[in-house]
């Protein structure tokens, strides 16, 4: 079974807290898109990155000097956000690091895909940003099935995690020999579920810390997971959708 999470905007460097553990498996195809963005014209980064002149001034210098193999931090340790924070994975034991770094995969518009412990670089660069590299207009496209394959384990078992932005990158390669679970993360609002998106974010990164403490080797594991006042409504659950509804205190 593999778990997919998206990134964070927000990233660290962080050589301290352990080390990295080998680079990303596709890594020749970012350096394509690493050469790529430095061939751009400060005003073409901008748009692609969709930001402030202080950020875009601050990532092209990133990019200029950027070096794919040095000065590397965990991918894990690297992002920053409120997944990441309710994630907690500085405080990881050895058993839940190990668990994650076997069957939880981090999608990214600069890498494809990472696995917890791949040495990674701070970037700027979401998935649904528009790109003309090697006759590519976006980076689905640019990706194709890599990150699929990349995923995919034997057991051909998929939990998504993922915003939709990066979970279509592997979700459209999907075969019906696979099974994907889709959780979702909401409170009642009569009889709808509302999701809210710092809740999601918060919930999400929880559930990975969950099924590292569990162990979980199944989807069925995750219906037993009640942290922050979440339960999971069978009722408007499905083969692949978990609905896990939040109860609101009044």
């Amino acid at each position: 079974m593999r778990i997919i999470i998206s990134p964070a905007k927000q990233m660290v460097e962080d050589h301290e807290t352990a080390p990295h553990q080998g680079l990303p498996a596709l890594i020749h195809r970012t350096q394509v898109l690493k050469e790529w963005i430095c061939s751009l014209t400060y005003e073409e980064k901008k748009r692609l990155w969709r930001c402030s002149d202080s950020i875009a001034t601050a990532n092209e210098q990133r990019f200029a000097h950027m070096d794919l193999h040095e000065g590397l931090t965990p991918a894990l340790l690297a992002f920053e956000g409120i997944q990441y924070k309710y994630m907690a994975p500085t405080i990881f034991e050895d058993a839940q690091l190990a668990y994650v770094q076997e069957h939880l995969r981090i999608l990214s518009g600069f890498y494809g895909v990472l696995r917890p412990l791949d040495g990674v670089v701070p970037y700027r660069l979401e998935m649904q940003s528009k790109v003309l590299v090697q006759g590519h207009t976006n980076l689905y496209d640019f990706w194709g099935r890599l990150p699929y394959d990349e995923v995919m384990d034997s057991n051909r078992v998929l939990v998504n995690l993922a915003s939709k932005e990066y979970s279509k990158v592997v979700e459209r390669y999907l075969t019906p020999s696979d099974k994907c679970v889709t959780c979702v993360f909401g409170e009642l609002k009569g009889e709808r579920v509302v999701q809210k998106g710092v809740y999601v974010k918060m919930a999400r990164g929880e559930m990975v810390r969950y099924m590292a403490s569990v162990n979980a080797q199944a989807p069925e594991d995750l219906q037993s997971f009640s942290w922050s006042g979440y339960s999971f409504d069978e009722a408007r659950s499905d083969a692949t959708t978990y609905v896990f509804v939040r109860a609101i205190a009044k």
